[in-house]
């Protein structure tokens, strides 16, 4: 077995125990493995072992490994996820190449998203980013502007809003970690008691996503526990 596919493993199991713990069933969090600067071939040592969602940061790298995996033989059809921040020039490649988008943060971008999504492409399931932690550094709209933005997203052709999308500030403290996520959670239960109807938290990743499904996650990032340390000097 690969180091990947034994690691695909050991993380399933961990979603499955931390889903348990919350008395959810296991199926309802998807896990997405965040593939960001690790080539096509880890990509499809991961199909191999049967992960199907990916989840990529940067464009163009992102696009180029959709195609290469797309030529590869034996490779079946993947589900690709952007979930790095989008700037206004690239929205088309994004349209054109992903089934997901989570990083959603303004209205301008999904005005472009909508008009750029390909009619002969199933419509694009987007999350609305919410910067819970009010860090100048993150990015995502604040809170108080979410219900706003999801009812225009909402009415956009092309796109169906599925959910929201977090990166909160990192904690290492479970009840911590928890007390931030819960703030994703609580203002989806505000927007659906309001009538928009959202299915998906995209929150967590490899360092605290067991407080994540705690909170309610149905969509878990996580990159390094799959594919190992990074390395951002590569290329």
């Amino acid at each position: 077995m690969s180091t990947i596919a034994h690691n695909l493993q050991v993380v399933t199991e961990a979603i499955n125990v931390a889903a348990r713990e919350a008395r959810r069933a296991p199926n309802e969090v998807q896990l997405l493995a965040v593939s960001k600067t690790f080539p096509a071939q880890a990509v499809f040592e991961a199909v191999l072992a049967g992960q199907r969602a990916f989840g990529e940061n940067y464009v163009q790298e992102g696009v180029d490994k959709i195609h290469e995996l797309a030529r590869m033989r034996g490779c079946t059809p993947l589900e690709w996820h952007f979930i790095g921040p989008i700037q206004s020039n690239k929205t088309r490649l994004i349209a054109e190449n992903f089934d997901w988008v989570h990083t959603i943060e303004r209205e301008k971008i999904a005005q472009r998203l909508s008009e750029q999504r390909p009619q002969g492409l199933h419509p694009m399931q987007v999350c609305i980013q919410v910067n819970t932690s009010g860090e100048a550094s993150k990015s995502g709209v604040l809170p108080a502007g979410a219900a706003a933005l999801a009812r225009t997203v909402t009415a956009l052709p092309r796109l169906v809003l599925r959910g929201l999308m977090s990166i909160p500030e990192p904690q290492d403290d479970f009840d911590q970690q928890c007390a931030a996520f819960r703030v994703l959670r609580e203002l989806s239960d505000q927007l659906r008691a309001e009538g928009l109807a959202l299915d998906t938290l995209s929150m967590g990743m490899s360092a605290d996503m067991r407080a994540a499904i705690h909170e309610g996650a149905t969509i878990v990032r996580v990159g390094s526990a799959i594919f190992g340390a990074r390395d951002y000097n590569k290329g």
